[in-house]
């Protein structure tokens, strides 16, 4: 058995949607406006987004987006700062080389790759992004 699907309430869905398709390589099935979209990734995954008004997520929920390299994280955060979005350095954290940062419609993302042996309890206490990226 797998998980395939996710729902996300987010405070803007059309936002939401042009940053994952231009940062995490997601594509759209279904597109309602602000209202509803259903995007996938590589492996069929479906993550729909939905509209409300008051998104309030736990600190720590977040989405992960695992890359294959450190360079590959490295580039992901500079193409991320360099259009506007405030994120912090990547660093050792819980056995990943990681960056959170607050998405476009009220959602945190984490970009990670694993480092193999690394203590999983060394390294920094994530943020989880917590900090305003730009409008999109």
């Amino acid at each position: 058995m797998k998980i395939n699907h996710l729902n996300l309430t987010v405070t803007d869905v059309a936002a939401a949607k042009k940053f994952l398709e231009t940062y995490f390589g997601l594509g759209c099935s279904l597109n309602l406006g602000n209202a509803m979209v259903g995007m996938y990734d590589d492996d069929g995954f479906l993550l729909n987004l939905m509209k409300g008004k008051d998104v309030n997520y736990p600190k720590t929920f977040h989405v992960g987006f695992p890359q294959e390299t450190k360079e590959e994280v490295d580039a992901l955060n500079q193409h991320l700062k360099a259009d506007g979005f405030e994120v912090e350095e990547p660093a050792l954290s819980h056995g990943s080389y990681t960056f959170y940062l607050q998405a476009p419609g009220g959602f945190t993302i984490e970009a990670y790759c694993l480092i193999e042996g690394e203590d999983p309890t060394a390294g920094k206490i994530p943020s989880f992004g917590k900090t305003k990226g730009t409008s999109f």
